[in-house]
């Protein structure tokens, strides 16, 4: 079980590590947001996995679940409703952009 822990920790970490070259070579907040959130998640859900599989105990596990399933609710939400805020508020895209799905004003809630 401790080689799963790791193989599942080591996952974590490099889905992590994707997630912050994401940020630093994509050229605009769009995409950064995109980037970060994404193997963010999934990264932070691998490494709880591997805590709980490491420790062992029911009680762990349940909270791992929990903790799973929180911020698979909760971050891609935030970076939906963040990338949204920052359209309206006028944060300039990459000047490569081809097309804008948000530029029906009837989608601008």
């Amino acid at each position: 079980m401790d080689t799963v822990a790791a193989l599942l920790a080591l996952s974590g970490a490099a889905m992590i590590l994707v997630a912050c070259i994401g940020l630093l070579r994509l050229p605009d907040l769009y995409t950064r947001m995109h980037a970060c959130t994404k193997p963010a998640t999934l990264g932070v859900s691998l490494i709880v996995a591997a805590v709980a599989i490491h420790v062992g105990e029911l009680g762990i596990t349940a909270r791992a679940v929990l903790i799973v399933l929180f911020f698979l609710l909760t971050a891609p939400v935030a970076a939906h409703r963040l990338t949204h805020a920052a359209y309206r508020a006028g944060v300039p895209r990459c000047p490569s952009t081809v097309r804008d799905d948000l530029d029906d004003p009837d989608l601008l809630l």
